[in-house]
């Protein structure tokens, strides 16, 4: 059987802003296993700087970027959709190992196969230091 993730392409804005806040909810669980079922099985990746490639290289990213991104929080923002593509804006707040405060900001495009399983995702991110009084998320 094929593995599903609803909503299924084509999108409609309804349907996007839902698959955005299905992908918010599950990144904030802070769950590798639970967020890569949302990918293909080869699934590729841009982050920042890094390539990943496949659910087994997403699982270890997201476990090593939690070891290092402690109390994060994540917002999403619908940006554009087509059929089968989403642009996402975003935010983020974390503290290093050492206490330093950040939020990330960044965009997101997505493509998705007919499975609504995401095949690819393109991540540009931005850091900014913030004192933890400067937190909103």
């Amino acid at each position: 059987m094929t593995e599903k993730k609803l909503p299924l392409p084509p999108f409609t804005e309804e349907t996007a802003k839902e698959k955005i806040q299905l992908a918010e909810d599950a990144w904030n669980s802070q769950d590798p296993q639970k967020i890569s079922m949302a990918y293909s099985m080869d699934s590729e990746w841009r982050n920042r700087s890094t390539f990943i490639n496949g659910r087994e290289e997403i699982q270890q990213f997201l476990k090593n970027k939690w070891e290092n991104e402690l109390d994060y929080k994540l917002k999403k923002e619908y940006w554009a959709h087509t059929e089968n593509r989403i642009a996402v804006r975003f935010e983020y707040e974390y503290r290093n190992r050492s206490g330093q405060w950040y939020r990330a900001y960044g965009n997101e495009n997505w493509e998705f196969n007919e499975h609504g399983l995401m095949q690819k995702r393109y991540a540009s991110i931005n850091d900014y230091t913030i004192n933890e009084h400067e937190r909103y998320l």
